[in-house]
């Protein structure tokens, strides 16, 4: 299975512009069961993924965090999971050779407007080692091939992975260069994606704002940008304040590992002596009978006295903490919390708590986020539960592709246009 030498980035860029032709032919059906095979593949190969995936978080211990060690950490329900990942991307309509728009000119020539691969698209991530398998599947199937350079911590589980990956692919008569895993760890190799002029179609960076800042600043390719995620949940003086609590729980402390969780509560200055207490009984008293891990809460000078915590500093309402903390201002109201969001959000994901429906509709206008929610939890942004299958990260600019990064944000478009001699 595979190739047993070590190639080089350059000859692993050579490779998987070698392979997109064949895919660019491939028809639904064939890349349909190119993924089930790598689902299958990956089910087979589950012990060695998890031996592989025990190392890394071995190593890991002691050099990262327990939340990011949570990030690391495969276990057979999570592997079963991915697998499963790939089975509804297989489910869904191919997005390529869709025809988008169709004009018959005058001069009788039909212009089609169609959707069609990008090519080779290449995603540079850290240590969450399911982005293997997600990533390759939403570019098979979108028609591209795929390469991913991972981080260091989970190098081991995405080679694994990516083993099984490329079994699958033969296994249904696909070019195993379609899917491939940079073998080289070190920063030149992020380097080489980024300048892979000729090679590279689309690079997406997926990680801490390092990263991604690295990869907009240097980047000679094209390059979507996925942003940090400093999500902010404003809680309004109209605000069903359980509803609210249970909110902030949740997209603080279910995952607070991830992009989409929450790191800044905003509270309207009419509420802050009822709420704050009921925020920290909810996020420490309670947490802490209950076994859990409290939160941190960083307060401003208004908060602070009200109820304990820490002061918050001058860089902990532009930091996404990515761990059980979270930053707490008192605003006058909706106008200066859609202008703190305006300053200090990095375009995410943002929410507000209220029954006011006007003021619902102001936010939901007013913020300028990939996301923005009303009475609902900022872990929902996901492609996933956005109906894309799974995805390949959460873009926070503008052009070409915003939010969940699915299928269709990995194609381009081309014009056919079909004529009977017209000339010009």
């Amino acid at each position: 299975m595979g190739r047993d030498d070590i190639m080089t980035t350059l000859e692993i860029m050579q490779n998987a512009k070698a392979a997109c032709p064949s895919l660019a032919k491939a028809t639904t059906e064939q890349k349909n069961n190119a993924l089930l095979s790598m689902a299958d593949m990956l089910l087979k190969h589950t012990n060695e993924i998890l031996e592989a995936n025990k190392a890394d978080v071995q190593s890991a211990k002691g050099t990262i965090s327990d939340v990011m060690i949570d990030r690391l950490t495969l276990t057979e329900s999570r592997i079963g999971d991915m697998a499963e990942g790939i089975r509804q991307v297989a489910l869904l309509n191919d997005p390529v050779w869709k025809v988008q728009k169709q004009v018959t000119n005058q001069n009788g020539i039909l212009i089609e407007k169609v959707s069609v691969p990008m090519g080779v698209v290449a995603i540079i991530y850290e240590s969450r080692p399911n982005v293997t398998s997600d990533a390759a599947v939403l570019a098979i199937k979108a028609g591209n091939a795929c390469i991913l350079r991972g981080g260091k911590e989970a190098f081991r589980s995405s080679n694994e992975i990516v083993k099984a990956l490329k079994e699958g692919l033969e296994k249904a008569g696909l070019s195993e260069d379609l899917v491939n895993l940079i073998q080289d760890t070190t920063r030149q190799s992020a380097k080489e994606l980024m300048e892979g002029v000729g090679y590279i179609d689309l690079l997406i960076p997926r990680g801490g704002a390092g990263l991604i800042r690295a990869c907009t600043e240097n980047a000679k390719v094209p390059c979507i940008q996925t942003g940090t995620g400093i999500c902010h949940l404003f809680v309004d003086e109209n605000a069903n304040q359980n509803m609210a609590l249970e909110i902030i729980e949740n997209a603080k402390t279910s995952r607070p590992s991830v992009c989409n969780a929450l790191e800044v509560c905003l509270v309207h200055k009419n509420i802050k002596d009822k709420f704050l207490p009921k925020l920290y009984d909810k996020l420490v008293t309670k947490r802490e009978q209950e076994g859990k891990i409290p939160v941190e809460l960083r307060l401003d000078e208004t908060a602070q006295k009200i109820i304990p915590g820490t002061k918050a500093g001058k860089d902990d309402f532009d930091t996404e903490f990515l761990d059980y903390i979270l930053a707490v201002k008192i605003v006058d109201g909706i106008d200066e919390a859609i202008e703190h969001i305006s300053v200090h959000s990095t375009g995410h994901s943002d929410a507000i708590i209220t029954e006011n429906k006007e003021l619902a509709d102001q936010f939901t206008k007013s913020v300028d986020s990939a996301a923005v929610y009303v009475n609902a939890s900022t872990r929902f942004t996901d492609g996933g539960v956005f109906g894309l299958g799974c995805e390949m990260g959460i873009s926070t600019q503008k052009l070409h592709a915003r939010g969940p990064i699915g299928l269709e944000e990995l194609t381009t478009t081309k014009y056919i246009i079909h004529g009977n001699g017209q000339i010009r």
